[in-house]
């Protein structure tokens, strides 16, 4: 229970940090809130972050098209690992059979 909470305390810093640097750079802070929200996670919101800190967009487009290229990532980076689970099974199914559970 405890790990839950503090990761909702990291989720909540840095959506609220990623709602200020939307804003200080202009734009309304919902935008940065529905970034935060499509994006989900701390470590894509920082991500962002420094995209926005380092490329200070002028509009909203960029910001989103941003937002979707780093969703794009994760999910690239979803099926690898994926592909990479099912191909290590594959591999011991090969290798030991059909019959075996995986454990020695």
């Amino acid at each position: 229970m405890k790990k839950e909470s503090t990761a909702r305390i990291e989720w909540s810093i840095t959506r609220d940090r990623l709602v200020a640097a939307v804003a200080d750079l202009g734009f309304p802070t919902e935008l940065g809130e529905q970034i935060a929200k499509q994006l989900g996670s701390p470590k894509a919101m920082e991500r962002m972050m420094g995209y926005l800190n380092n490329e200070k967009p002028k509009s909203e487009e960029l910001i989103v098209d941003e937002m979707l290229a780093i969703l794009s990532d994760i999910d690239r980076w979803r099926d690898k690992k994926a592909y990479e689970e099912a191909n290590a099974r594959y591999n011991e199914i090969l290798y030991y059979g059909l019959d075996h559970d995986g454990e020695s």
